[in-house]
């Protein structure tokens, strides 16, 4: 007899938050679809507040997988053989897709045959925004993905746990020859529920882990380039935020983790490059400044760089490419008298505001914190300034961010 497979299977892993996971069950009822068009997933890491049987007892038609131990957020990889929808999407215990959202993304993976992962804008309680440091990487908690290509390039990396585990999946994608975007007209909201989001761990996590990443991933010669910015970069913050020790533990893990499991499986330059973006960057910067300098020789030309993002090597490099010459970079937390990117100083904005430049740049890849940048500076002086990331937003996608957040303040995750 022939099986009918649903449109959608919503893949969660949890642990111990069944009062924010019951909502989110409750919420994705309302996705859109009928109720035979989508599928549900739950793995549950060993909980011990009695998540298994409230999850059964008001759910049961969803699909509960229990460990016996904590696997973190990749142990949404142990329900991917059952998850049998053409499109697999993941979600945290405590984010769920707002009205419409579910339709209009299958709509985009069948306009696009090359679309392997589409990334939902997340937007938390108050109203802010988050998104990842890179447009072509997705972020675990709002995104859909076309099922053969997750099949194809293989699930979340299970010796993550938790945190970059997105990019190794996103690099992954892209190395198959699958696109990985983020639509504004996709909304996810994003309770970020505090119980067990414990910030030393996270951030031990996130040195770890990108460590790895680098060593895995990394075309080789991009290794002390973008992976030792990335690692220094890390270090900044670990000061900013008083996680020195934090910082070393993290990263002393990155190294023997890297030594004892040396699984290098580096993506193609041409695919890295594609990833941070520095053809983009560079043409745009000279499409932008040659049209507000009225000029196409911009030799010497002084600009003021604005946020050491991850993405900070493809600004930099572009605009020494161009011949312009970089007399700061401006971030607000990283900021420091003694330190330099590449022999650049980092400022505060007022004495960023206070150099003199021609042109400010917008060096930061991710668009939520990106705009929010780009839209501050405009406010505050009267230079030009370019954001390469710019999109004009229409008038649709605009009324579908009022109709279904209620609100337009944007910010962006620290990673």
């Amino acid at each position: 007899m022939f099986q009918k497979f649903p449109q959608v299977s919503f893949v969660i892993s949890t642990r111990n938050r069944c009062s924010v996971l019951l909502e989110t069950l409750t919420q994705i009822q309302r996705c859109g679809l009928a109720e035979s068009d989508f599928d549900i997933h739950v793995v549950d890491n060993a909980s011990t507040d009695r998540t298994p049987q409230r999850v059964r007892s008001r759910f049961p038609k969803v699909k509960l997988i229990r460990l016996t131990q904590n696997r973190g957020s990749v142990a949404k990889n142990v329900a991917l053989p059952q998850a049998l929808g053409r499109f697999v999407v993941f979600l945290d215990d405590d984010s769920y897709p707002l009205a419409g959202s579910i339709l209009r993304m299958i709509h985009h993976f069948e306009s696009d045959a090359k679309l392997g992962a589409a990334t939902f804008t997340v937007t938390l309680p108050d109203g802010r925004q988050e998104c990842s440091a890179y447009p072509n990487v997705f972020i675990g908690c709002g995104v859909g993905f076309r099922r053969r290509a997750l099949r194809a390039v293989g699930g979340l990396p299970d010796d993550f746990f938790m945190q970059a585990e997105e990019y190794d999946l996103s690099l992954r994608m892209m190395q198959a020859g699958y696109t990985v975007r983020t639509f504004e007209d996709l909304h996810v909201a994003h309770l970020k529920t505090p119980q067990a989001r414990i910030s030393s761990r996270t951030f031990r996590l996130d040195v770890r882990n990108n460590f790895y990443l680098i060593v895995r991933r990394f075309p080789f010669s991009f290794i002390p380039t973008v992976g030792w910015d990335w690692m220094k970069r890390y270090f900044w913050i670990a000061g900013s935020r008083k996680l020195q020790g934090v910082f070393l533990q993290g990263l002393l893990e990155g190294i023997l983790r890297s030594l004892i499991r040396p699984r290098r499986e580096p993506v193609s330059i041409e695919t890295f490059e594609r990833f941070i973006k520095t053809d983009l960057i560079r043409s745009g910067l000279k499409t932008s400044l040659t049209q507000v300098l009225g000029t196409q020789d911009l030799t010497g030309r002084p600009v003021l760089l604005v946020d050491c993002g991850k993405g900070i090597y493809g600004y930099c490099q572009a605009c020494r490419d161009l011949g312009l010459r970089i007399v700061g970079i401006a971030d607000q937390q990283l900021h420091h008298p003694s330190r330099r990117y590449r022999g650049i100083r980092l400022v505060d904005d007022q004495t960023g505001r206070s150099l003199r430049y021609d042109a400010v740049v917008i060096s930061n890849l991710s668009p939520v914190h990106a705009k929010r940048r780009r839209n501050q500076w405009r406010l505050t002086q009267d230079r030009p300034v370019i954001d390469v990331l710019e999109v004009p937003e229409s008038d649709e996608i605009t009324d579908v961010l009022r109709v279904e957040s209620g609100f337009l303040r944007t910010v962006a995750r620290t990673a």
